[in-house]
C-alpha cells in the first residue's frame, strides 16, 4: 500500500499479515522521508500506483507539484509543476490508448498530463473556481469527471475540444425559480469529493452542503437517493470510497473522527465506524481483499475487514440465530446504563 502524509513523506506498507493474528501492524517496506532530495515539500493530497504494474507510482502534493517516481530506486522518473495547489490527481485504472494523468488544482482549468511526452499536453476550460476531485471512469478510458468550489461537476470526453460532455444538474433540468438561480449545479456548495462505482455506470458526489448524490453517468441524471445529512467539513478534497463486489455496495464517507457506511442505492446509515482519534482524510477499499483502508489525523493508518457469518441451515428461523450470528454493523452499540463508557 502506498501512503502519502501531511509531512510530505511517502511510505510503502506490505499489507500481509504474516502473524496470522486478528489484530496485526502491517511493515512499512520503504519509504521517501524527509531527508530525502526529491521529498515534497508540503502535504501530500494524492498518491497512486501506476495502474498497469506497481513498478512506477505518482504523488501530487500543495507544493504544487505531480511526481512520478520509480518504485524500485525511489528517485524521480519526472516532475510536473502548476501555478497553483494540487488537489487532486488520477490516471485511468483501464487505459490501454493513452497515459493522461488528470490533475485539479487551484485553477479552474482542469489539467491533462501525458506520461508519455512529459508536458503537460491539454487544458479542459469550463470551471471558474479550483478543481477539488477529478477521477477518470472505470468504463470509458476517455470520460474524466471533475468536481469543482463552483458547484458544479462536469463530465468530459477528452478527445472533444468543444467542452464538456455535460454538467450534472441537482434538479434535473426542471426550471423553478429556485433551480434557475442555481442553473446546472450538482450541489448548493463546494463540490469536493466524486467517486465512481466500479461498473461505471453510477458516480457518487459529495459537497459542503452535506449532500451526497447518486448520479446516472451515462445520463448525467439525479437518481434522488436521500443519504440525509453527510457531515462535510472538509476545506480541500475528500477522498472517500466504494465497495466493489459486495451486495449492496457500500460507500464509506470520513465524517470527523469516524467513518459513515451508506448503502449506496437505498441511502440507508448503516454503521459508524469508530476507531481514529483525530479526523479521517481518506478512505479506500480493496476489493482484492474486501477490506476498507482509512488514514487520519492522529497518524494512523486502520484496516477494516468485514466480520464473516457463519452459515446457517435454511431451516432456521432467524428468531433462533445465537446473537454472534449478527454482523456486529447491524448491531445496537449504545449502552443502556450510566456505568458502561
Amino acid at each position: 500500500m502506498l501512503s502519502g502524509g501531511s509531512d510530505g513523506v511517502i511510505v510503502v506498507y506490505d499489507l500481509e499479515n504474516l502473524s496470522r493474528k486478528p489484530t496485526y501492524t502491517c511493515k512499512a517496506v520503504c519509504s521517501v522521508g524527509r531527508s530525502h532530495p526529491d521529498v515534497h515539500r508540503f502535504s501530500v493530497e494524492t498518491v497512486q500506483w501506476y495502474p498497469h504494474d506497481t513498478g512506477m507510482f505518482t504523488s501530487s502534493s500543495f507544493d504544487k507539484t505531480l511526481k512520478i517516481w520509480d518504485t524500485n530506486t525511489l528517485q524521480i522518473a519526472d516532475v510536473f509543476h502548476f501555478e497553483g495547489t494540487v488537489y487532486s490527481h488520477h490516471m485511468s485504472p483501464i487505459a490501454t490508448k493513452h497515459c493522461l494523468v488528470a490533475v485539479g488544482t487551484k485553477s479552474p482549468k482542469v489539467q491533462l498530463c501525458d506520461l508519455k511526452s512529459g508536458s503537460c499536453s491539454h487544458i479542459l476550460q469550463g470551471h471558474r473556481q479550483e478543481v477539488l476531485a477529478v477521477s477518470w471512469s472505470p468504463r470509458h478510458e476517455y470520460i474524466l469527471a471533475t468536481a469543482s468550489a463552483d458547484s458544479k461537476v462536469k463530465l468530459w470526453d477528452v478527445r472533444r475540444a468543444s467542452g464538456c460532455l455535460t454538467t450534472l444538474d441537482q434538479h434535473n433540468g426542471e426550471k423553478t425559480k429556485a433551480s434557475s438561480e442555481a442553473a446546472n449545479t450538482a450541489h448548493n456548495g463546494r463540490v469536493n469529493g466524486l467517486c465512481y462505482m466500479s461498473d461505471g455506470l453510477h458516480l457518487l458526489t459529495i459537497g459542503t452542503d452535506d449532500r451526497m448524490r447518486l448520479w446516472n453517468s451515462s445520463t448525467g441524471e439525479n437518481t434522488l437517493v436521500n443519504y440525509g445529512k453527510v457531515r462535510n467539513e472538509s476545506r480541500k478534497g475528500l477522498k472517500f470510497a466504494v465497495s466493489c463486489g459486495c451486495s449492496p455496495e457500500f460507500a464509506f464517507v470520513p465524517c470527523g473522527s469516524t467513518i459513515a457506511v451508506y448503502t449506496v442505492f437505498s441511502g440507508e446509515l448503516v454503521t459508524m465506524l469508530r476507531g481514529h482519534y483525530n479526523n479521517v482524510g481518506c478512505c479506500v477499499f480493496q476489493p482484492n481483499f474486501q477490506e476498507l483502508y482509512s488514514g487520519g489525523k492522529d497518524c494512523n493508518i486502520l484496516a477494516w475487514i468485514p466480520a464473516l457469518r457463519e452459515p446457517v441451515p435454511d431451516d432456521v428461523s432467524d428468531k433462533c440465530l445465537p446473537q454472534q450470528h449478527l454482523n456486529p454493523a447491524y448491531e445496537d452499540a449504545w449502552s443502556s446504563s450510566d456505568d458502561e463508557g
